[in-house]
């Protein structure tokens, strides 16, 4: 049976669906298609945490879920549709076998849009981009909270968005974050705005070979397409104006620019230190509105501040008043890990930026600071780090390394800044697994390196599942080990 023309009100009887990867957004595709009638497989090489729970459970409610190494090598007989989950490549054999066969590939967020309740079209506001996507969409949120939405955080935080969907008390709006894992498997969503961030080196071990960037970047500005009433694009990053440019969107949607500096006509920016909008207001020819102030905010950073403009100018696009951005942004605080202060000790202070997985984040975290030593390393991903130490050299007191990468780091460092003290810890120092004792012995050599005025700032610029389990672990391992020295 064909799944293509099916929606939230039609029976799905008949439809086999096959759910590949039974992760937080497979679980939530599976439950939510048995509930409207398809048969479903549930495919999946691992059955560690609960899935093994939560497989019993759909059991129970009349799923097929095949757990453990091979259940993903063949895909079943007459299937016709496949859910996948958004870490997996396109390659992926089982995925190769659907293509061949014709049988459509559906990301949750592809499944999500298409079950939308038409009684209640409840907005999407959507946002991508290398960094920041999660501390946006929680700004975005809690504006609209701010002006008396009921709004959530979906997708790529927070719930899984088919979840948020099929709640029967219907949502005013969604603040969705976007992969772009999950945007290179959606193909007919249309946000009401829509944001890139930035354009970054980063999931290169996902996408490979000479068009890998180029592939990257159309996967992100997919998130523009039939866009219906904003584009928000990055003025510091052209190539996130570009793919506003080649979006195909409804007509009548705008192009809003943020930026650091002066805002133009149809931007939003920063005028002295007050957040200012110059798209969203009658008299944006001639005067800007303004919205918060920095001093509002919870971080000065620079990239704390983009995030904040970018989430204003679709709040704004959305309708919302000024004050509610004011009010939204004065009470957020960032999770955990993002450029959080750990502590200070002689004129020393320690800041736990663990989120920062990439080049790209690192960078714009070193950047916050006017000198820094930089705990960094662990898993690169295929990414590079010579234009990095290459703009942020002169701030950097000294560099600790660490981790599976390190070499690649230390590299553009002895390329780009030689001069810079480094410390390389190798694994027969850290005990190699023991990603506890490694972030110890790395906060004692930063604070060798330290001198009064500097920060010390873990900024890895690298994932972090070679010694931890994730970054959160990450960085509580070099906040215990700071504060156990002040």
């Amino acid at each position: 049976m064909n799944p293509q023309g099916l929606g939230r009100h039609d029976s799905w009887e008949g439809v086999r669906a096959v759910v590949a990867g039974f992760g937080v957004s497979g679980f939530a595709a599976a439950d939510n298609l048995n509930h409207l009638g398809a048969s479903v497989v549930v495919l999946d090489e691992s059955d560690a945490g609960d899935r093994r729970e939560k497989a019993e459970l759909l059991e129970v409610l009349g799923a097929d879920v095949r757990l453990g190494p091979g259940s993903t090598a063949t895909l079943p007989d007459d299937v016709d549709l496949v859910v996948t989950s958004p870490g997996w490549r396109p390659d992926a054999p089982l995925l190769a076998q659907a293509r061949a066969r014709g049988v459509p590939i559906w990301g949750e967020v592809e499944l999500a849009w298409r079950l939308r309740d038409p009684n209640h079209d409840t907005p999407w506001i959507c946002v991508t981009g290398t960094n920041g996507k999660t501390t946006t969409v929680q700004m975005l949120d809690a504006i609209l909270r701010a002006a008396g939405l009921r709004s959530i955080a979906v997708g790529n935080v927070g719930l899984p968005i088919v979840e948020a969907v099929m709640d029967p008390e219907p949502y005013d709006v969604f603040a969705v974050e976007l992969s772009s894992f999950q945007l290179h498997y959606t193909e007919s969503m249309s946000a009401e705005s829509a944001a890139v961030l930035n354009i970054a080196e980063d999931h290169l071990d996902w996408y490979t070979g000479p068009t890998a960037m180029a592939d990257y970047a159309a996967d992100k500005g997919r998130i523009y397409e039939r866009v219906q009433r904003a584009c928000v694009y990055n003025v510091a990053d052209p190539e996130t104006e570009r793919l506003v440019r080649e979006a195909d969107v409804v007509e009548g949607a705008r192009a809003i620019g943020f930026t650091l500096g002066m805002p133009g006509v149809g931007m939003v920016g920063v005028v002295e230190d007050i957040l200012a909008d110059r798209a969203f207001i009658e008299q944006r020819e001639t005067s800007a509105a303004e919205l918060c102030t920095i001093s509002d905010l919870a971080s000065s950073a620079p990239h704390f501040v983009q995030n904040a403009l970018a989430a204003a100018a679709l709040a704004r696009a959305h309708g919302v008043p000024q004050s509610a951005v004011r009010d939204g942004l004065r009470s957020f605080r960032p999770d955990g890990h993002r450029i959080a202060v750990v502590g200070e000790r002689d004129g020393v202070t320690w800041v736990d930026d663990s989120k920062a997985t990439n080049p790209h984040a690192a960078q714009s975290s070193l950047q916050a600071y006017d000198h820094v030593v930089w705990l960094a390393g662990g898993l690169a991903k295929g990414a590079t780090f010579d234009g990095l130490v290459r703009a942020v050299r002169d701030r950097l007191r000294g560099v600790v390394l660490l981790g599976r990468d390190r070499d690649v780091i230390a590299g553009a460092l002895s390329r780009h800044a030689p001069d810079v003290p480094v410390i390389v810890l190798e694994d027969d120092e850290t005990g190699a697994v023991d990603g506890g004792h490694a972030m110890e012995r790395a906060v004692g050599a930063a604070a060798e390196l330290a001198r009064p005025g500097d920060t010390v700032l873990l900024a890895p610029g690298c994932a972090s599942m070679d010694m931890f389990t994730n970054y959160a672990e990450r960085g509580d391992a070099f906040a215990d080990a700071v504060r156990r020295r002040l």
